[in-house]
């Protein structure tokens, strides 16, 4: 990306851009940074495409017109799928597109196979717009707050993101909400964070299975009645449920095995500034009663679609078997590894 920020920085353009990846907020914002530096308002010299079934002859014609009393065309196109498809005739336009003319294509997959990301790749740039760092997104996000004249602790800024997650566009319409919340305050805490910011399903699962290994009742229920008043399945908690019970099996598996935080996030995807609540909350059940859990999950689902029990009641009986076990310090077991 820093290089990209150089080229629109010293206004000197390759033939062709790709920007793609996951992270849909730092796509939008420089689509408009480059059409900004490129062409800014001028209307004559600016095309816009989007969508499958996008007119690649018209295209190509217009990307051999030289512009109208101007330095550059610009040509963008978004989500147009020939990234994943085949397209000999526009991968040969991006290759002989004339010095005046500049594509810039916006994709959310790509195939890296393709004739058209290798040609873009050759003469152009590929901006891959990655999930961010926590570190960056922190930065990122206090910035946000510090521009409004507001600040925030770094144990409230993680506790934020641990909220919000790693979305950049939900990151920032969160930021909003609380900076109007907090008026004319200028610390944002915990306490404004709790009052706007409505936990994710995932977080009120793993808040559940949390109190679950510690046998506190009242607190599972509360969290499962806040999952059914917001609307969510029985069958949709039950899945998070087991999602939940084998990623803390699979933490417990690999930090048995030696390794290292940082590894079992990247390899279980998971993000890194969660890495550290899912190996407390590992330590709090064995093995065995883990990959137990797993199986009643899929025992339970099971039973529920072949009409022997109702939904909600099934998932009670689930969660209060599982709380009234007794407490996580005694209930870890071993297992023998195969």
């Amino acid at each position: 990306m820093k290089e990209l920020i150089k080229h629109i920085k010293e206004g000197t353009f390759k033939p062709a851009y790709l920007l793609c990846g996951e992270e849909d907020y730092l796509k939008k914002i420089y689509k408009y940074k480059l059409k900004e530096a490129i062409c800014g308002d001028d209307t004559m010299n600016f095309s816009y495409y989007q969508g499958k079934d996008i007119p690649v002859a018209e295209i190509i014609d217009l990307s051999r017109t030289m512009p109208f009393f101007a330095e550059k065309r610009l040509i963008m196109i978004e989500d147009c799928g020939l990234f994943k498809a085949a397209s000999e005739e526009m991968a040969e336009a991006v290759k002989n597109a004339p010095d005046t003319t500049v594509f810039l294509f916006v994709e959310s997959e790509v195939d890296k196979r393709n004739r058209l990301y290798k040609a873009v790749n050759d003469v152009g740039y590929v901006c891959e717009m990655k999930t961010q760092k926590e570190s960056d997104l922190m930065s990122w996000c206090a910035k946000q707050f510090g521009a409004a004249g507001k600040k925030i602790t770094q144990n409230d800024m993680t506790y934020f993101l641990n909220r919000v997650g790693t979305d950049m566009n939900n990151i920032y319409n969160e930021s909003c909400k609380l900076i109007a919340y907090i008026g004319s305050a200028d610390i944002i805490d915990r306490e404004a964070i709790d009052a706007v910011i409505e936990p994710q399903p995932e977080d009120r699962v793993f808040d559940m299975i949390n109190a679950m290994s510690e046998g506190n009742v009242d607190t599972v229920m509360k969290l499962y009645a806040d999952l059914v008043e917001l609307k969510e399945p029985p069958l949709k908690i039950l899945a998070l449920l087991g999602r939940q019970f084998a990623q803390l099996y699979a933490v417990n598996y690999m930090k048995s095995d030696g390794a290292s935080n940082q590894d079992i996030a990247a390899r279980l995807g998971i993000r890194p500034y969660f890495i550290g609540r899912y190996v407390a909350g590992a330590s709090h059940y064995g093995a065995a009663e883990l990959r137990r859990a797993m199986e009643d999950c899929v025992r339970v689902d099971n039973d529920i679609k072949t009409g022997r029990i109702e939904d909600k009641y099934a998932v009670e009986l689930l969660v209060i078997r599982y709380t009234t076990g007794g407490s996580g310090n005694g209930r870890k077991g071993s297992e023998r590894r195969t």
